[in-house]
């Protein structure tokens, strides 16, 4: 054997790959990458109709398996919604889920009521609405039973904290109750109810008869304590 076939057989013995996989990813996907894995757990969702996400949310369209096995690591499931434009984290554990007292579910079902009028009985495309019919709705329509009524603080806390998960966008005002309220299609993931009996019948058990006074959990798709 030659001096010359040694030493290419002896060189290519120390030959090494590149990582394939994550491991191999350029800067700007990884940069990218970590980026959606923040909006995710911080938030629960990925809207591609946010003019500010829209680039976000058609790299993680391109690139879903990256996205699902870096937010597996962190337990979470990855949902995408192409006709809503939405990537959604779904928590696999019940320790990932946000447990909502009794004043921010009540809330809560009451936008996804409002959203359902507009988008299903109304046939609209967005759900518009402001603080102070909020408010009214819940007062006058959907939960009269309830006897403590939500101070304006409190209502803003919960408004705001859905607002910070992507559940509606809030447009601050002054007086308060003139605030406007978009509701988010990521809410009817959040509270998956197929029909209006399933919401009635959710909100049945905060009232007085029902004897429930801690609220429920929801199944919310990241919490804020991640």
């Amino acid at each position: 054997m030659s001096d010359t076939t040694m030493d290419t057989e002896e060189t290519s013995a120390f030959v090494t790959e590149a990582p394939g996989g994550l491991l191999g990813l350029a800067q700007s996907d990884r940069d990218r990458l970590a980026e959606a894995i923040q909006e995710l757990l911080g938030t629960g969702s990925i809207q591609g109709l946010d003019p500010g996400r829209a680039a976000l949310y058609h790299w993680v369209r391109q690139h879903d398996e990256w996205v699902r096995e870096i937010a597996g690591l962190s337990g979470l499931d990855v949902a995408i919604h192409h006709e809503e434009r939405l990537v959604q984290a779904v928590p696999r554990a019940a320790a990932l889920r946000l447990r909502l007292n009794q004043d921010a579910t009540l809330v809560w079902l009451a936008l996804w009521y409002a959203g359902d009028v507009r988008w299903r009985d109304e046939g609209a495309d967005q759900a518009f609405l402001s603080v102070g019919e909020l408010a009214d709705l819940l007062r006058d329509q959907l939960l009269p039973d309830i006897a403590r009524p939500l101070t304006r603080g409190r209502l803003r806390e919960i408004l705001r904290q859905a607002a910070r998960l992507n559940l509606i966008r809030l447009s601050p005002a002054e007086p308060f109750e003139e605030s406007g309220i978009e509701i988010m299609p990521a809410i009817r993931r959040v509270l998956p109810f197929r029909e209006l009996a399933a919401w009635q019948e959710m909100a049945a058990r905060f009232r007085p008869e029902a004897g429930d006074e801690e609220g429920v959990d929801a199944e919310e798709d990241a919490s804020e304590d991640l």
